[in-house]
């Protein structure tokens, strides 16, 4: 397994593994450029990155990453068509106003996309939920209802059905749980949808 010695989530982790060494690879809301650098130091990866957030743009920079600093909602236009091997979108894309239209930037700009979620099916939420009648509080979800930046919860299984609806052809998907991942399919969806915390998709 690549990258297993570093100090890195388990996501990031499946997420490297899944790109072969010397792709192109843009990360979309890249934070503080921790997977873009292990991508270049351990896979020989040409890694770049877009990102919101100022200071994060800075340690970026300190880095000598590539990096520019850019709404990725509305400022995906600018990369052309399929600029690189993959894109990747990271506990993100339930945070955009139209996450439909950047899924389609992302289609776009990358012969393949790499998304990952965190997944409102996992059954902790369903249960907090449940028996205390209040929005959850996860590791995954770590926000109160009045200052999430998520404005477009879904589970694994809605992003499936999603793909499915929008013929968007899906590769692969790893679910996460703590640090155990397992591979997602149609004939254990359900399953799998109660059991993870985070979806990985490669589409």
């Amino acid at each position: 397994q690549i990258l297993k010695n570093l100090k890195m989530k388990n996501e990031f982790k499946i997420i490297a593994n899944l790109l072969p060494s010397q792709s192109r690879v843009l990360d979309v809301g890249c934070g503080d450029g921790t997977l873009i650098e292990a991508l270049i130091k351990e896979k020989n990866i040409d890694a770049r990155g877009i990102e919101l957030g100022e200071e994060n743009v800075k340690k970026c920079i300190s880095k000598s990453l590539s990096v520019i600093e850019g709404n990725a909602e509305t400022e995906l236009s600018q990369f052309p068509d399929k600029a690189f091997d993959f894109v990747i979108l990271s506990q993100t894309l339930q945070a955009f106003y139209q996450p439909e239209i950047v899924l389609e930037q992302l289609l776009r700009i990358g012969h393949r996309v790499i998304i990952s979620i965190p997944n409102f099916g996992y059954w902790q939420i369903r249960a907090k939920l449940l028996f205390s009648g209040k929005m959850p509080i996860t590791n995954s979800l770590p926000y109160s209802w009045y200052d999430t930046p998520n404005l477009h919860m879904c589970s694994i299984k809605d992003f499936y059905q999603f793909c499915e609806k929008k013929k968007i052809k899906i590769d692969r998907v790893i679910g996460i749980n703590s640090e155990k991942t397992s591979s997602i399919y149609k004939i254990n969806l359900e399953m799998k949808n109660l059991l993870s915390e985070v979806g990985i998709f490669l589409i």
